[in-house]
């Protein structure tokens, strides 16, 4: 299955996993059957969760929804941590992730926007360098897995600082590596030499320790959240949460 799942998403085009994997994976799911570990997000409990990624990680990909361990640790997040749930708010999410959809488009209190460039999930074709609505339109904004994809980061970030309302914020998680520094060659063009030094073929960087203090060159205030810190073992262990992700909580700057 390790095997199986790595070599699915090194090679096939997110877009198109996004429109088939689920229902591969929901047949996978009766195999699954167990009250071990808990999904969050979709509410569906399993003996384990499938492995992702392409170094495949044990207990990580929620067969029912499709959420990663990064997935349930943010809904908890705004769960605990925010009024996502019960304020009234204007919501862009880019990138949005299929986990996340039809969760956040039902919440009643919610104007939710959706945009992508590729992605068949979004309602709103749009580049992040370039976001498609006026200055201060919107409360929140969740751009996940992104910026390590985009020509050119900071611009993308001035972008979502544009948009968010005086009082905005919002959440851009990105891979983050032990790194003193964020590593860049825009002139490396060839997919496995961009694998090999930033971590997957479609990455244009590797970023570092100044992933927060990088963004924050365009204008938003980018603070680094430990809330996992804050839970106990076995929240931890039921959810199945990545014990070091740090949430990176933005605010209009």
């Amino acid at each position: 299955m390790k095997s199986i799942i790595s070599f699915v998403i090194r090679y096939i085009p997110r877009k198109y996993l996004q429109l088939v994997s689920h229902f591969f994976l929901r047949v996978l799911a009766v195999f699954y059957r167990g009250k071990q570990v808990h999904c969050n997000v979709c509410d569906h409990t399993f003996r384990k969760f499938l492995p992702y990624g392409r170094k495949a990680r044990e207990n990580a990909l929620c067969p029912n929804c499709l959420a990663l361990e990064r997935h349930r640790l943010m809904w908890l997040f705004l769960q605990k941590e925010t009024s996502f749930f019960t304020k009234k708010l204007k919501v862009l999410h880019i990138a949005p992730e299929l986990c996340f959809i039809d969760r956040m488009k039902a919440l009643p209190n919610l104007e939710y926007i959706t945009g992508d460039i590729e992605s068949p999930l979004a309602t709103v074709k749009m580049d992040v360098h370039q976001i498609p609505f006026e200055d201060e339109s919107f409360d929140v904004v969740f751009c996940n897995h992104v910026m390590e994809h985009v020509d050119d980061d900071i611009q993308a970030c001035r972008e979502i600082n544009r948009v968010l309302k005086k009082d905005g914020w919002g959440i851009i998680q990105s891979p983050v590596y032990n790194l003193q520094e964020t590593i860049e060659d825009k002139t490396i063009t060839d997919p496995a030499e961009r694998e090999r030094l930033f971590g997957q073929r479609d990455h244009v960087r590797k970023y570092g320790n100044d992933y927060a203090s990088r963004l924050s060159q365009s204008g938003l205030k980018v603070q680094e959240n430990l809330f996992v810190k804050s839970l106990d073992l076995e929240t931890i262990n039921k959810y199945a949460l990545p014990d070091q992700e740090i949430i990176f909580y933005c605010e209009k700057g």
